[in-house]
């Protein structure tokens, strides 16, 4: 067996074997079902209801609001417009009610435009105060048609409720939201690249610096190379990662089949919904979930997956070059913060674009120009595969993703061999640039 291989089996034995690695990987799953059925259970939990104080001195507006206390929301309106306006204020600043809403009396109805005021001790949400401009501007527009003598009725019959329907090209019907629907999925699957490069690299980075710290490495590159060291530490906790990341699809490809079968969907890209199910779609919220069921599945789901781990290796080789490097450049975590930012602002960045550009136009110049980037394609690519990729695209951009990563492992060797060697003295920039000549 090559030197290599006993350096790659031999940190993946290490992880592998970690009480924290074997628990994490089959409670994470059961973590985030969890986490998420408690932020769902939290938002159908009714806030505090708060009181807010009407004194509305013309009279047009106050049943306006208190026909809202009958829907039960967040807020209650409350007409105390018989109170002394100065006595209302007070009771603001004591706290005895969340606002005042202050309706002067006017002249004429467009005064009431720039007239209104809310009064608070804090500053109320900028939803809170558009719903209730909306309810004095529809007011104001009713008014104004009675003024005008038109036929308020005849308007509101005349106002068109349109519903639009989607469906494919192949006469099958479709789902709204199914674009949010294919970001989520790639923006999982990329945050998950970033989290755990992050995560492995800074794993790489200590191991280095605890073997320069405690002198073993001086003992171990009497017999291996330090590319070789370098190359088996890299290796072997990837294999660890993507251990773990198979773990999981398992796990989520069985939740996702138990979650099929119990919504009586039959799954497989040529799965049709039969007609009785079609009706029951329009019927029941379960024929809507059954929709969401069928296009999910018929998602590329071998190409993301496929695309995911050939992404996960190239990102991760890639970056965890980098990461191995500032290990051995420094001899503590403390010091190498210096040189983590330059790392950790590409992935921040490919996230943001992905979040806010491919789910716009998933095959628009920008998107695609950070596809391509090896140091952005990682996360940027997987979020355009579900939304289709043309093959030779993701061909240019695994390439220059592999081949970036070998010139960085050339250069990140080179620093790697001269900087697991120093101890007593912070790096600079500099001195790194140095190494790379020897």
């Amino acid at each position: 067996m090559s030197i290599i291989s006993l350096i790659i089996k031999r940190e993946f034995i290490a992880k592998v074997r970690n009480k924290s690695f074997i628990v994490m990987t089959f409670l994470s799953p059961l973590l985030f079902v969890g986490l998420a059925a408690f932020v769902g259970y939290l938002s159908t939990m009714k806030a505090d209801t708060k009181r807010i104080a009407i004194h509305d001195e013309s009279g047009l507006f106050v049943q306006e609001f208190t026909a809202i206390n009958q829907k039960k929301g967040e807020y209650k309106y409350l007409d105390l417009s018989v109170i002394d306006l100065k006595f209302l204020k007070d009771s603001i600043t004591n706290e005895n009610y969340e606002g005042l809403l202050y309706i002067p009396k006017v002249e004429s109805t467009k005064d009431f435009e720039n007239k209104i005021q809310f009064i608070s001790n804090n500053s109320p949400s900028i939803s809170f105060i558009e719903n209730v401009q909306e309810v004095i501007a529809d007011k104001l527009t009713k008014t104004n048609l009675v003024e005008a003598k038109l036929d308020t009725l005849a308007i509101t019959k005349a106002k068109a409720n349109v519903n639009i329907s989607l469906s494919k090209a192949s006469g099958e019907e479709s789902v709204k939201g199914l674009n949010e629907i294919k970001i989520g999925i790639g923006g999982a699957f990329g945050y998950l690249i970033m989290m755990f490069i992050i995560i492995y690299g800074n794993m790489v980075m200590r191991s280095v610096i605890e073997e320069k710290t405690s002198r073993i490495v001086e003992i171990i590159i009497s017999s291996v190379k330090p590319f070789q060291l370098m190359m088996g530490k890299i290796i072997g906790t990837a294999l660890a990662g993507l251990l773990q990341f198979f773990i999981w699809a398992l796990i989520g490809l069985s939740l996702m089949f138990a979650a099929s079968l119990f919504f009586g969907v039959d799954v497989g890209p040529t799965a049709k919904l039969s007609p009785e199910l079609l009706q029951a779609a329009q019927q029941e919220m379960t024929g809507t979930a059954q929709m969401y069921i069928k296009e999910l599945w018929n998602l590329p789901i071998a190409s993301i997956l496929i695309g995911f781990v050939i992404y996960f290796i190239g990102g991760y080789f890639l970056y965890s070059s980098f990461y191995a490097a500032i290990g051995a450049a420094v001899d503590n975590q403390t010091d190498s913060q210096q040189f983590l930012l330059p790392i950790i602002m590409p992935l921040m960045l490919s996230v943001y674009v992905g979040f806010f550009t491919v789910i716009n136009d998933p095959h628009g110049t920008v998107a695609v120009v950070f596809s391509m980037i090896p140091l952005t394609s990682p996360i940027v690519m997987l979020m355009r595969i579900p939304f289709g990729v043309p093959l030779w695209q993701i061909a240019i951009s695994v390439t220059l993703l592999f081949g970036t990563f070998f010139s960085v492992v050339w250069f990140a060797a080179k620093i790697y061999r001269i900087g697991i060697l120093m101890y007593g003295k912070k790096p600079t920039w500099g001195e790194l640039y140095k190494w790379l000549k020897y």
